[in-house]
């Protein structure tokens, strides 16, 4: 089941599965993906976007930190204050989302791009990115069990994700979102790859997802692992 909708509209969702564990399909998946390039046409909005901000990235020469689904790009300020030294690109195809306006402007050494994610990392791999660090924050956990090849760990372009390597941080409320991850990490070598729960340091939040759902009392889970220490 899909999670469900709450009578409040002001609740927060718990995401409900007709899955109890790791999907059994998720092991032969991978294999399938790690033993096929994944090639599909790019959108032609998201190559001009990406040229864009590729020429940021040769002109700025700094590190690079992609914080992928950015939404809002709440996240993508927290990141850029923590991290000053790097770039950090916020991505999301929503123009919408990435509309939405706040008090403070976006910090000098961030920027957001509209564009598709997967195109967008299949540019930056081809271009020959190394990132610093890759930020997945809440995506879409598609918990129905039919739709597994829509979550990250099962999709063919992880193989991609993998490629731009640095440190790579998942975070989600649903654990076996997380747990898939890191299955799918260690299955591709990165054998340390671990689901945790961990606690967001009180009113530092990075997403409003974030903050919502610990002020509801769910748990949080993330994975991190250093791409570049296969």
């Amino acid at each position: 089941m899909t999670a469900g909708v709450p009578k409040d509209k002001d609740a927060v969702r718990v995401v409900t599965s007709n899955q109890t564990g790791p999907h059994e399909n998720l092991p032969g998946i991978v294999w399938r993906h790690q033993q096929h390039v994944f090639r599909k046409p790019i959108a032609e909005h998201t190559r001009a976007a990406f040229d864009q901000v590729a020429a940021i990235v040769v002109e700025r020469q700094q590190p690079i930190i992609l914080d992928s689904g950015c939404g809002t790009a709440l996240s993508t300020r927290c990141i850029a204050h923590q991290y000053p030294a790097a770039l950090v690109i916020g991505v999301d195809r929503s123009e919408v989302r990435l509309g939405k306006r706040y008090e403070d402007r976006l910090p000098d050494n961030a920027l957001t791009v509209r564009a598709d994610l997967i195109d967008f990392w299949l540019l930056a791999a081809e271009a020959g990115w190394r990132l610093q660090r890759h930020f997945i924050l809440y995506p879409n956990p598609y918990p129905k069990s039919v739709h597994l090849k829509r979550r990250w760990q099962a999709h063919a372009v992880f193989p991609t994700l993998l490629k731009l390597g640095g440190q790579l941080e998942l975070r989600t409320n649903w654990q076996i979102y997380a747990g898939e991850f890191a299955l799918a990490l260690r299955l591709n070598g990165y054998e340390e790859a671990a689901a945790e729960r961990f606690l967001p340091d009180d009113g530092d939040y990075w997403t409003l997802f974030e903050k919502k759902y610990h002020a509801a009392g769910q748990a949080l889970y993330r994975c991190i692992v250093d791409l570049d220490m296969a």
